[in-house]
Protein backbone atom coordinates (compact mmCIF):
# COMPACT_ATOMS: atom_id res chain seq x y z
CA UNK A 1 0.00 0.00 0.00
CA UNK A 2 0.89 3.42 -0.79
CA UNK A 3 0.34 6.63 0.70
CA UNK A 4 0.70 9.63 -2.08
CA UNK A 5 -0.16 13.12 -2.75
CA UNK A 6 -3.55 13.84 -4.63
CA UNK A 7 -2.91 14.50 -8.66
CA UNK A 8 -5.93 15.42 -11.08
CA UNK A 9 -5.69 12.15 -12.59
CA UNK A 10 -7.42 11.05 -9.22
CA UNK A 11 -10.31 13.32 -9.42
CA UNK A 12 -12.84 11.18 -11.51
CA UNK A 13 -12.18 8.21 -9.66
CA UNK A 14 -12.11 9.87 -5.85
CA UNK A 15 -15.37 11.45 -6.67
CA UNK A 16 -16.99 8.15 -7.12
CA UNK A 17 -15.48 6.83 -3.95
CA UNK A 18 -16.82 9.83 -1.89
CA UNK A 19 -19.87 9.61 -3.66
CA UNK A 20 -20.33 5.70 -2.66
CA UNK A 21 -18.73 6.07 0.38
CA UNK A 22 -20.90 9.03 1.99
CA UNK A 23 -24.17 6.84 0.72
CA UNK A 24 -22.56 3.48 2.36
CA UNK A 25 -21.79 5.31 5.78
CA UNK A 26 -24.10 7.88 6.12
CA UNK A 27 -27.00 5.66 5.19
CA UNK A 28 -29.43 7.35 7.66
CA UNK A 29 -29.31 10.55 5.78
CA UNK A 30 -31.42 11.26 2.77
CA UNK A 31 -28.42 11.60 -0.16
CA UNK A 32 -30.21 11.72 -3.09
CA UNK A 33 -29.29 15.52 -4.03
CA UNK A 34 -25.68 13.95 -3.16
CA UNK A 35 -23.40 14.71 -6.79
CA UNK A 36 -20.06 13.43 -7.97
CA UNK A 37 -18.83 17.46 -8.04
CA UNK A 38 -19.34 17.82 -3.72
CA UNK A 39 -15.85 16.00 -4.02
CA UNK A 40 -14.70 19.19 -5.41
CA UNK A 41 -16.21 21.16 -3.07
CA UNK A 42 -15.34 19.30 0.18
CA UNK A 43 -11.47 19.15 -0.73
CA UNK A 44 -11.00 22.92 -2.18
CA UNK A 45 -7.93 24.16 -0.55
CA UNK A 46 -7.06 20.76 1.54
CA UNK A 47 -4.07 18.85 1.42
CA UNK A 48 -5.39 15.47 0.11
CA UNK A 49 -3.81 12.32 0.44
CA UNK A 50 -4.39 9.36 -1.41
CA UNK A 51 -4.33 5.59 -0.63
CA UNK A 52 -3.19 2.60 -3.81
CA UNK A 53 -3.45 -0.65 -2.90
CA UNK A 54 -2.70 -3.59 -4.85
CA UNK A 55 -2.58 -1.04 -7.81
CA UNK A 56 -5.85 0.71 -7.04
CA UNK A 57 -7.30 3.93 -5.41
CA UNK A 58 -8.60 2.92 -2.31
CA UNK A 59 -9.28 5.75 -0.05
CA UNK A 60 -8.24 9.49 0.24
CA UNK A 61 -7.97 12.01 3.55
CA UNK A 62 -7.99 15.80 3.10
CA UNK A 63 -6.57 17.68 5.59
CA UNK A 64 -6.55 21.72 6.29
CA UNK A 65 -3.03 21.56 7.62
CA UNK A 66 -2.56 25.20 8.81
CA UNK A 67 -5.80 24.60 11.11
CA UNK A 68 -4.19 20.66 12.01
CA UNK A 69 -7.67 19.77 11.32
CA UNK A 70 -8.74 16.39 9.35
CA UNK A 71 -11.43 17.22 7.48
CA UNK A 72 -12.21 14.04 5.60
CA UNK A 73 -11.29 10.49 5.41
CA UNK A 74 -13.06 7.91 3.03
CA UNK A 75 -12.19 4.55 2.39
CA UNK A 76 -13.71 2.32 -0.43
CA UNK A 77 -16.59 0.50 1.00
CA UNK A 78 -14.79 -2.69 -0.82
CA UNK A 79 -11.15 -1.96 1.16
CA UNK A 80 -12.64 -1.55 4.20
CA UNK A 81 -11.46 -3.50 7.63
CA UNK A 82 -7.87 -3.63 5.33
CA UNK A 83 -5.88 -1.22 7.25
CA UNK A 84 -6.28 1.61 3.91
CA UNK A 85 -8.43 4.20 6.56
CA UNK A 86 -5.34 3.27 9.99
CA UNK A 87 -2.65 4.14 6.73
CA UNK A 88 -4.31 7.33 6.04
CA UNK A 89 -4.88 8.41 9.54
CA UNK A 90 -1.39 8.06 10.21
CA UNK A 91 -0.23 10.13 7.24
CA UNK A 92 -2.37 12.62 8.17
CA UNK A 93 -1.48 12.48 11.42
CA UNK A 94 1.96 13.24 10.35
CA UNK A 95 1.28 16.60 8.84
CA UNK A 96 -0.07 18.04 12.38
CA UNK A 97 2.27 20.18 14.48
CA UNK A 98 0.19 20.54 17.41
CA UNK A 99 -3.19 18.99 18.52
CA UNK A 100 -5.36 17.56 16.03
CA UNK A 101 -8.90 17.97 14.93
CA UNK A 102 -12.02 16.69 13.53
CA UNK A 103 -15.51 16.11 13.68
CA UNK A 104 -17.49 13.19 13.59
CA UNK A 105 -21.23 12.72 12.77
CA UNK A 106 -22.57 10.96 15.83
CA UNK A 107 -24.91 8.36 14.22
CA UNK A 108 -21.49 7.70 12.58
CA UNK A 109 -20.37 5.18 16.03
CA UNK A 110 -18.28 2.95 13.31
CA UNK A 111 -15.92 6.10 12.64
CA UNK A 112 -16.16 7.24 16.17
CA UNK A 113 -14.82 4.06 17.13
CA UNK A 114 -12.18 3.48 14.63
CA UNK A 115 -10.74 7.06 16.08
CA UNK A 116 -10.43 6.39 19.46
CA UNK A 117 -9.30 3.28 18.75
CA UNK A 118 -6.55 5.04 17.27
CA UNK A 119 -6.10 7.81 19.88
CA UNK A 120 -8.37 10.55 19.48
CA UNK A 121 -10.06 11.19 22.85
CA UNK A 122 -13.94 13.42 22.93
CA UNK A 123 -13.78 16.73 23.47
CA UNK A 124 -17.20 17.95 23.37
CA UNK A 125 -20.58 17.77 20.63
CA UNK A 126 -22.67 20.06 18.45
CA UNK A 127 -25.08 20.43 15.45
CA UNK A 128 -23.55 20.94 11.95
CA UNK A 129 -25.29 20.61 8.32
CA UNK A 130 -25.47 16.64 8.86
CA UNK A 131 -26.76 16.53 12.26
CA UNK A 132 -25.12 16.58 15.26
CA UNK A 133 -21.18 15.44 15.76
CA UNK A 134 -18.63 15.29 18.14
CA UNK A 135 -15.72 17.17 17.90
CA UNK A 136 -12.53 14.78 18.59
CA UNK A 137 -9.13 15.87 18.97
CA UNK A 138 -5.89 13.77 19.12
CA UNK A 139 -2.97 15.07 21.51
CA UNK A 140 0.41 15.00 19.33
CA UNK A 141 1.95 16.41 22.57
CA UNK A 142 1.20 13.53 24.74
CA UNK A 143 1.33 10.90 21.29
CA UNK A 144 5.18 11.81 21.10
CA UNK A 145 5.40 11.87 24.64
CA UNK A 146 4.18 7.97 25.02
CA UNK A 147 6.87 7.40 22.53
CA UNK A 148 4.83 5.82 19.98
CA UNK A 149 4.99 8.96 17.45
CA UNK A 150 8.06 9.21 15.29
CA UNK A 151 10.33 11.90 15.38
Amino acid sequence: MEIRPFTEADRPFLRTLFLAARRHNWHWLDGSDWQLEDFDEVILGETVLVADADGRRAGFAGLLENDNFLHSLYVDPEWQGRGIGSALLRAAEAHFTSTGALKCLLKNTAAQAFYLKHGWKKISQGEGEHGGYVLMHYPLASHYASGSGQA
